[in-house]
């Protein structure tokens, strides 16, 4: 496994969930990620992060709640959003990028 920092810097986009075990919302996010990644395949890279168990990269992003979803390019951040996101929402954001 790379590391994160490896892993943010790909050319295709990479988007990280940050989520916590406890969280109700953010066991939603998973059969939303899944739909996505078969839908999009190769073209994106899907990435779980836990709050609890990585808080440095919480801290390193600022991530105040769970779940929030980042997607990074190259190493930027190209969109956020705390929050349950529907699947056609982040194939949409994952596409324009």
């Amino acid at each position: 496994m790379n590391s994160f920092q490896e892993l943010i810097n790909s050319d295709k986009p990479v988007l990280v969930d940050f989520f916590a075990e406890w969280c109700g919302p953010c066991k939603m996010m998973t059969p939303i990620l899944k739909e996505v990644k078969g839908k999009m395949g190769d073209s994106v890279t899907i990435v779980k992060v836990d709050v609890d168990k990585n808080p440095d990269a919480a801290r390193q992003f600022s991530v105040q709640g769970v779940p929030t979803l980042i997607v990074f390019q190259k190493g930027q951040v190209k969109w956020r959003q705390s929050g349950v996101v529907q699947a056609r929402q982040l194939e949409q954001v994952l596409s324009a990028i």
